[in-house]
């Protein structure tokens, strides 16, 4: 709230600079900001007497919205890539999807492993686990397991992390 929206007899007043003024009445707080042609703004409204500021308000949405903005900026969003393999997958297809797993975890996304069993593959899920196991050690040095290797449905799934 600012100016003649706060709803208070008296307030603790802090300056322009960050100093404290002291317990005023709300109206002798508010000429106090007209007259150095600033804004009154209650920055602690649940406080007794409630505390309230003299500043420009306007200057400090604007750096409040640019720290946001910024804030935004430099966050990472962390994808999940999936790689499909097979319970009876060649080594040359093996390589080529290992491949994009460690790409994947350097570019600092974590990765879901699977491994789709057709038919009466399913019967034999350890070699499904066996798979996952190998791409596990492969690229033990740039991950950590954020979800072990496990059978859901007709899919055995891992999910890798890339290490911090």
């Amino acid at each position: 709230m600012i100016n003649d929206e706060i709803r208070a007899k008296e307030v603790r007043l802090v300056g322009a600079e960050g100093e404290q003024i002291g317990i005023t009445p709300f109206r002798e707080a508010l000429q106090m900001a007209i007259d150095l042609n600033l804004d009154l703004v209650n920055v602690a409204p649940t406080a007794k007497p409630p505390v309230c500021r003299i500043m420009d308000y306007g200057k400090f949405r604007y750096e409040q919205q640019k720290k946001e903005k910024e804030a935004r900026k430099n966050q990472k969003i962390v994808d999940v890539k999936e790689v499909w393999f097979r319970a009876n997958i060649d080594e040359h297809d093996f390589q080529t999807k290992l491949r994009n797993v460690l790409k994947f975890l350097k570019d600092g996304d974590k990765v879901k492993c699977s491994v789709r069993f057709r038919g009466r593959e399913i019967a034999h899920s350890d070699i499904g686990k066996k798979v996952l196991d190998r791409v596990l050690q492969e690229a033990t040095e740039l991950c950590s397991v954020e979800r072990a290797a496990k059978l859901e449905g007709r899919s055995m799934i891992m999910i890798l992390a890339p290490k911090a």
